[in-house]
C-alpha cells in the first residue's frame, strides 16, 4: 500500500503552537493533506497523554485510530474529495541539554512506540529524570546516548531518530550545540540510529555530501506547530499498514518501500543561510568565511546556517549518490502558490477560500502539488495556477533563502509573464492582481528535474 507519513508534529502543549491542534484537527488536517500516517508528538507530556488515551485506539499492529464517534464527527468537515483512513503512531521529540567534551549540546530527538503501555513506562522513567509537564517537547539534562540507552531498555521495538539534524541551536549537527558526527554523540549506541530527519532547512543532496550519513535513511517531516502546516515535508511509504513494517522500511531503506520525500525547498528554511536579522545581515558561506564568521555590523559571531554547516562537515562534491538513497520532490505548499497567484497573503480568507474550492474539486493537496495532471489543476483553477504548479515541479523558481530564524521567500512569476498568463480566463478575479515581487540581490533561482 503506498501512503504518505508525516511523523513529526507537536500538540497544543508544545510552546508557540496553535490552541486548535488537538487529535481531531491532525485527523481532519491529514485528509486534506492526504496523509494516512501521522505522529502524535508529545506523548511524553501528561496531559497529551491522557488525550490520546482517551481518542485514540489500538488499529493495525502498533497504529492507532481516532475514535469511530469523534471520527464521524470529523469527517463532516473534510470534503468527500479528500476522505480517506488517518492512522496514529506514539511519536515524541525531546530535548537533551548537557554539557559533553567541555562544550554545552542542545539535541533534538524523535522517539518512537508501538504500544501505550510502553509509552507510559518511558514517561515514568523520564519523569525521574526532569520535568515532562512543562511542555509538550520536554527540555532534560540527559545525554543523548543516554536517552537512547532507556528507549532501548524500554522496548527492543521502540526507535530513534534525531530530529532536525541541522538546526543550528537545537540538534545533533546543528553549528551552535551539535556534534560533528552521529558517532559523537551516541558513542557505543550509534549502530541503533539509522534514520535521520533532514529538517526544512536542508534537502537529501545535501545531505549527501556527508559521507558519515551513508547508511542512513533520510527522512522528511513537517515538526507542525499547527494543523495546516502538516506535510509540508514527508515521507512516501510502500508497506503494510502497520508500525513494524514502518520500522523496517526505514531501518533497511529499502527502496521497494521507502519510496522518498516530499520535501521544503530548503532555501525556503528558516535557516539555510547565515546571518543577523537584527542587523539585516544575510550572507552565503563563502562571505561569512572571508568575515571570519563575525557580522559586519554589530562585530558579534553571525548565526552559520545549514548550508555552511554542511560544506564544513562535506567530504564530498553535490551530486554524489550513496547506495542508500531515495528520490525527493520539492514543493511548496499549495496556500503559497495560491497566495502568489492572486497576490494576497497565504492566510487570508481569500486564499483559504479558494484553497477549500480546490479540494472540493480534485482531492488532497498533496495530490495536487505532485500527481494530478496539470491540465485537470487548470480546468479547476486556471492557467495561472496550472503553470505555478507546473514550474514548481520543474524546480523553476527563484528564493530569497531564509536565514537566523527568518523563513525565505519564493516567487514563481515575474510581471512580464503574469501579464500573459493573465490575458487567459482563470477561475480567480485577476483584476485585483498586480504585478510580482522585482527579484532581490540575494535570491537564487533554481531550475531542473526533481530529484
Amino acid at each position: 500500500m503506498r501512503f504518505i507519513a508525516d511523523l513529526h508534529i507537536h500538540s497544543h502543549f508544545s510552546r508557540a503552537t496553535a490552541k486548535n491542534l488537538n487529535l481531531e484537527n491532525v485527523y481532519i488536517a491529514a485528509q486534506l493533506k492526504g496523509i494516512t500516517v501521522v505522529g502524535t508528538g508529545d506523548f511524553t507530556h501528561p496531559g497529551w497523554f491522557a488525550e490520546i488515551k482517551e481518542k485514540l485506539v489500538p488499529a493495525e499492529g502498533g497504529l492507532f485510530k481516532l475514535k469511530d464517534e469523534i471520527a464521524d464527527k470529523c469527517d463532516q468537515q473534510v470534503p468527500s474529495a479528500c476522505r480517506g483512513i488517518v492512522r496514529f503512531v506514539l511519536v515524541s521529540e525531546i530535548s537533551s541539554i548537557y554539557k559533553k567534551d567541555n562544550k554545552t549540546r542542545k539535541i533534538h530527538n524523535l522517539v518512537f512506540f508501538p504500544a501505550l503501555g510502553r509509552a507510559e513506562k518511558f514517561n515514568s522513567k523520564l519523569d525521574k529524570i526532569g520535568n515532562i509537564k512543562s511542555d509538550g517537547r520536554p527540555i532534560l539534562g540527559l545525554d543523548a546516548r543516554n536517552l537512547l540507552e532507556i528507549l532501548l531498555e524500554t522496548s527492543d521495538e521502540a526507535f530513534l531518530i534525531p530530529a532536525h539534524i541541522w538546526t543550528p541551536w537545537f540538534s545533533l549537527l546543528g553549528s551552535k550545540s551539535g556534534f560533528d558526527s552521529i558517532e559523537e554523540c551516541f558513542g557505543d549506541l550509534s549502530a541503533y540510529i539509522f534514520a535521520v530527519e533532514t529538517g526544512l532547512s536542508s534537502d537529501p543532496a545535501m545531505n549527501r555530501q556527508v559521507s558519515g550519513l551513508d547508511g542512513l535513511t533520510l527522512i522528511s517531516n513537517s515538526d507542525a506547530h499547527s494543523p495546516l502546516k502538516l506535510g509540508r515535508e514527508a515521507n512516501i511509504f510502500n508497506t503494510e499498514l502497520s508500525y513494524s513494517t514502518i520500522k523496517s522500511a526505514l531501518e533497511t531503506g529499502d527502496p521497494k518501500r521507502f519510496l522518498g520525500t516530499f520535501e521544503f525547498y530548503p532555501e525556503e528554511g528558516k535557516y539555510h543561510l547565515d546571518g543577523h536579522r537584527k542587523c539585516d545581515i544575510r550572507l552565503w558561506p563563502e562571505k561569512t568565511r572571508k568575515l571570519n564568521g563575525i557580522c559586519p555590523v554589530c562585530d558579534k559571531p553571525l548565526t552559520l546556517g545549514v548550508l555552511y554547516r554542511v560544506e564544513e562537515l562535506a567530504d564530498r562534491p553535490e551530486g554524489i549518490k550513496p547506495a542508500r538513497h531515495h528520490p525527493f520532490y520539492s514543493m511548496i505548499p499549495l496556500v503559497e502558490v495560491l497566495s502568489e497567484v492572486v497576490r494576497v497573503g497565504p492566510g487570508s480568507k481569500k486564499v483559504m477560500g479558494i484553497y477549500q474550492t480546490l479540494l472540493e474539486k480534485l482531492g488532497p493537496e498533496l495530490n495536487i502539488l505532485n500527481k494530478l495532471n496539470i491540465k485537470t489543476i487548470e480546468k479547476a483553477g486556471g492557467p495561472l495556477l496550472g503553470e505555478a504548479i507546473a514550474r514548481m515541479r520543474r524546480n523553476e523558481v527563484v528564493i530569497l533563502p531564509g536565514y537566523d530564524g527568518e523563513f525565505g521567500t519564493i516567487k514563481i512569476f515575474n510581471s512580464n509573464e503574469r501579464e500573459k498568463l493573465l490575458a487567459q480566463k482563470t477561475l480567480f478575479a485577476v483584476s485585483a492582481l498586480g504585478p510580482a515581487t522585482k527579484k532581490k540581490p540575494h535570491q537564487k533561482k533554481r531550475k531542473g528535474l526533481r530529484n
